[in-house]
């Protein structure tokens, strides 16, 4: 008896998607089934390409083939991927971004938490998945990501007058480190910051990309409530250290997005843990323990990971090579690259069950 298409999709019908919990075939996942004889060959896209179940979800959909079509067949399924689009991006009249599929704020209550060194690293490890990702350094009066990505060279500008960001390590970047010299102090008002930022968004090439990061400056003032006016956010990362002072800061960053209608996407505790290079199994919690992970529990908010302190996360920051970029990665870079998925993995669930996010209007009363 030959093996049918309707028969295929009733068994992958039977495969649960453990992220978003649907079935693949509901969730539109497969595409392109053939069939010849006992050979079976389709596409699963999945929503990321940084999904941690790919390889669950292969076995599981080669085993219903097996067991509930015909235990002959010879499977193959191809893992593919299909970065979901948040829904008012696409409704977004800032055609500079329409080919945007997510915007991440990536934002710290306070300075000096790392958290320009996450981004940097969260953004480079989603391109080494193989999705198509953007950086904007929207820290204006103290720019990092060109030392981080050891960029100085201005960005050029195309016959529409808009700037082409520059590409490095698989990512495009935009910073005003980039238009100003190493030197020179941006001394500007709010305004002229919030324009600047502005400009970065709508005035730029960033052509097709997966996911768009946005390094925030500490704190909750011009440029955050610029950037919920300007664009529709997919959501917004925390950076933390486990200190109390930190976490006094971090849970009012929590609780401004939560003000404006923003999904927390997660939290992510830096400098979690020290551990000597001579004494791998030793862990000294410099700045207190876990207080990161027990704040994500209270604000009912996912918890991303803990990245320990490293000296040569430092030294690749300085000199340009982000962690993640190593051949021979460090227990840093390992957790920083997991916290890359668990960030993707969590996107992928508010775009396929959150309510999309408005742009704000803030009205002073």
């Amino acid at each position: 008896m030959s093996i049918t298409q309707e028969q295929v999709l009733e068994a992958l019908g039977n495969v649960i998607d453990p992220d978003l919990g649907q079935d693949l075939v509901t969730l539109n996942m497969i595409e392109d089934v053939e069939i010849e004889g006992k050979n079976v060959a389709f596409t699963v896209n999945l929503t990321t390409p940084a999904c941690p179940m790919k390889d669950e979800i292969q076995r599981a959909c080669e085993n219903a083939i097996k067991h509930l079509v015909d235990e002959e067949a010879q499977v193959d399924a191809r893992m593919s991927s299909k970065v979901q689009q948040s829904k008012k991006i696409k409704e977004t009249e800032n055609d500079a971004l329409s080919g945007v599929k997510n915007i991440i704020a990536i934002a710290s209550g306070k300075g000096g938490v790392g958290k320009s060194t996450i981004t940097v690293n969260l953004a480079v490890a989603l391109a080494q998945t193989g999705a198509k990702v953007g950086l904007v350094d929207t820290d204006i009066y103290g720019p990092s990501i060109p030392t981080m990505f050891n960029v100085r060279e201005r960005p050029n500008i195309n016959t529409r007058r808009k700037l082409i960001p520059i590409e490095k390590y698989g990512v495009k970047l935009l910073s005003m480190g980039m238009l100003v010299d190493q030197d020179q102090a941006v001394v500007w008002r709010g305004p002229m910051v919030s324009s600047a930022v502005k400009q970065f968004l709508s005035e730029a090439e960033w052509g097709e990309l997966d996911y768009l990061l946005m390094d925030l400056p500490p704190g909750t003032g011009d440029i955050q409530l610029t950037i919920v006016q300007t664009v529709p956010l997919t959501g917004a990362i925390i950076v933390s250290t486990p200190q109390d002072v930190a976490l006094d800061d971090a849970r009012k960053g929590v609780a401004m997005f939560n003000k404006v209608n923003v999904p927390v996407l997660g939290i992510v505790e830096n400098m979690a843990y020290f551990t000597p290079p001579d004494l791998p199994d030793r862990k000294y919690h410099i700045f207190g323990k876990d207080g990161a992970r027990n704040l994500a529990e209270k604000l009912q908010v996912p918890f991303l990971g803990e990245v320990p302190l490293e000296q040569s996360v430092r030294e690749g920051s300085d000199e340009g090579k982000p962690a993640v970029a190593e051949k021979e990665l460090s227990r840093a870079a390992i957790a920083l690259k997991e916290i890359a998925n668990r960030t993707a993995q969590q996107i992928s669930i508010r775009n396929a069950t959150g309510e999309p996010t408005e742009k704000i209007e803030i009205k002073f009363k």
